[in-house]
């Protein structure tokens, strides 16, 4: 039997759980980051605490035990997805599925025309799972953070 997801808004004390799903999901790649860019994907609890009060953001926990995370902030008729993560182990459990979903009617229900994002070329199965939901690569920047590559996708929103 496949296990259930539940998507919930986070609140300030699951600010250290998030923090450690970050870190947990980007450890592997930290070597293709530059110290800055991985610091900078990897925020601590502080830093997630002040991003609650930039935007809503959400858990995908499985269980009771926090798996993924994504935050969104507003930038006029758009939003910004940042901060999306899913743990190793609970990749391919449909959290990161659930999560844009969530941020997308969120999006939506907001007034939204688009949301977008910014990711890095070697984050494959990310960049997959952003193209299943139709986000197009942009010619937007940022093109890099501190250092670390990156490329901005978009999806439009209907309203």
């Amino acid at each position: 039997m496949a296990r259930q997801i539940q998507i919930r808004q986070a609140q300030p004390d699951d600010a250290a759980a998030i923090a450690v799903v970050l870190y947990q999901s980007f450890t592997e790649y930290k070597a293709l980051y530059t110290a800055e860019g991985f610091a900078a994907t990897t925020p601590c609890q502080e830093q997630i605490e002040d991003r609650m009060r930039e935007g809503p953001v959400w858990v995908a926990s499985c269980d009771e035990t926090l798996v993924g995370t994504v935050s969104a902030v507003a930038m006029g008729e758009a939003f910004y997805i940042r901060g999306m993560a899913v743990l190793p182990a609970a990749r391919g459990s449909g959290a990161g599925s659930a999560l844009l979903r969530q941020v997308e009617s969120w999006a939506a229900a907001e007034g939204a025309t688009r949301m977008f994002l910014s990711t890095t070329p070697f984050l494959e199965s990310a960049i997959h799972l952003y193209e299943k939901f139709e986000f197009k690569r942009t010619g937007d920047g940022p093109f890099d953070l501190f250092g670390t590559p990156l490329f901005t996708m978009e999806k439009s929103l209907s309203r």
